[in-house]
């Protein structure tokens, strides 16, 4: 377990993955849509994506000659669970995490805007 949850605090490190986590929020994307809006090479997001995979967070499947990604929200429980055990903290609500992404994705989107 302390593995895996390595794997997904790692994973959520990076603002970039963060921001991707965000965007399949909506639905599932291709590949060449996920990478669209950042700034780096198509090998790179893939590099992030399969970094996302790992962790269990995303999975990837392909449909004719598109590969898709699709967010796996039920990769987050057990870091829910791990952080809920210190009794510290109020137990992770993932609808919350989900609009909390989707700000930290706006926000960033806005200010590469500007």
């Amino acid at each position: 377990m302390i593995g895996s949850l390595d794997l997904t605090f790692a994973a959520l490190a990076d603002p970039t993955r963060r921001a991707i986590l965000s965007m399949l929020l909506e639905d599932d994307m291709a590949v060449t849509d996920v990478a669209e809006p950042f700034e780096m090479s198509l090998a790179a997001i893939s590099k992030h994506l399969g970094i996302l995979g790992r962790a269990g967070l995303i999975s990837q499947e392909r449909r004719g000659r598109v590969k898709w990604c699709k967010l796996e929200p039920g990769g987050l429980r057990a870091a829910s669970v791990w952080m809920q055990g210190f009794g510290q903290f109020e137990p992770v609500d993932l609808d919350a995490f989900e609009v909390f992404l989707a700000a930290q994705f706006s926000a960033r989107t806005d200010s590469e805007k500007g």
